[in-house]
């Protein structure tokens, strides 16, 4: 399909649609406002469904219960707003039912201000709600990768049966880019939900859905299999951009926005200063292998080719990480410049 200038908010809203989302809950808030109104429109015209919400509190638990009925389901939001759905992320988490949040970030602690910001990082690759668990979480620097993963998210959601996050900043929300939006894809009808859906027992065994597991010895088990999934998750699912890292001696590492501006610093670097960048997809599971493969001169990780790219190919190897804002690598060592 050919490119056409889209805005980042619309653009992930119809690739949403075009992945096969049944239903939208929301409630508006700047500056994620024009996802809600893009759903607004669209989903009605597809004969699908759209709710406004009454609150944020109220639109995660709708997903959460449209979720249980194996039904492709997705939430925006933005910073203050996704707070308020800890406690339904969590419930969606150890219920193991898929499903899609993005969350256009702006300024913060508190009510802070309508710019963009990336201070939710650790809300989205921590979870801030309670309980051991993690979500998915991607990270778009553009308007086209905010399309891409966002098809992305709905995929790994019900390969995994897990929640998926798409977080972006303000930034990507509000600006436009030509981009190419994927494909429609069906809906799927009643009869192809998944067999734990809940879907009426005619003819099986009832399913039970549930975030409650009395006993020590149950809980233990549900964080146990939760862990397992996460290290899944690790092991084939992070995906990156490299930007000229093969003999780099000073690294930058960011995500979003950010990821954009160190790649123009390392094109803009002297020749004597090789500087690079390093844009992860993925912030949760960190390939850590890669950073220590291209983060220092002329070295490589014996088996740093095994990694998975930004393409898809390959499989990661690395495990979970941390990423405090901008990181930079020099020499073998990492330095924080920013949170």
């Amino acid at each position: 399909m050919a490119k056409e200038l889209i805005e980042g908010n619309a653009a992930l809203a119809e690739a949403a649609i075009r992945a096969g989302c049944e239903a939208f809950y929301g409630y508006p808030i700047t500056p994620q406002t024009e996802v809600l109104e893009h759903f607004s429109k669209r989903m009605p015209e597809e004969g699908r469904v759209f709710l406004q919400a009454e609150s944020e509190v109220a639109s995660i638990n709708m997903v959460y219960g449209a979720a249980c009925a194996g039904a492709r389901v997705m939430t925006s939001s933005s910073s203050p707003g996704v707070s308020l759905m800890q406690e339904g992320i969590s419930y969606i988490a150890c219920s193991e039912v898929p499903a899609v949040i993005t969350n256009i970030m702006r300024g913060g602690p508190g009510l802070g201000n309508v710019q963009p910001a990336q201070g939710d990082y650790f809300q989205a690759v921590k979870s801030a709600g309670h309980g051991d668990y993690h979500m998915i979480a991607l990270a778009p620097a553009n308007v086209q990768e905010a399309i891409d993963l966002v098809v992305l998210a709905f995929d790994l959601a019900d390969k995994y049966r897990t929640i998926v996050i798409v977080v972006a900043d303000g930034s990507i929300g509000q600006m436009m880019e030509p981009a190419e939006l994927p494909p429609m894809r069906p809906v799927r009808r009643p009869g192809e939900r998944a067999d734990w859906a809940l879907t009426g027992a005619a003819g099986r065994e009832h399913n039970i859905i549930t975030s409650l597991y009395l006993g020590a010895e149950n809980m233990e088990a549900v964080n146990l299999r939760l862990q397992a999934k996460l290290k899944k998750i690790a092991a084939n699912e992070v995906r990156w951009k490299e930007y000229n890292t093969d003999d780099a001696d000073l690294l930058l590492i960011a995500f979003g926005t950010v990821g954009r501006i160190c790649q123009t610093g390392a094109r803009g670097a002297g020749a004597g200063d090789k500087g690079r960048a390093f844009t992860p997809h993925h912030p949760l599971a960190l390939p850590q292998r890669a950073h220590r493969r291209v983060g220092r001169a002329g070295a490589r990780h014996p088996d740093g080719g095994d990694e998975r790219r930004a393409d898809g190919r390959g499989r990661a190897s690395g495990g979970r990480g941390k990423l405090p804002g901008t990181i930079l690598w020099q020499n073998g060592r990492c330095h924080s410049l920013a949170r």
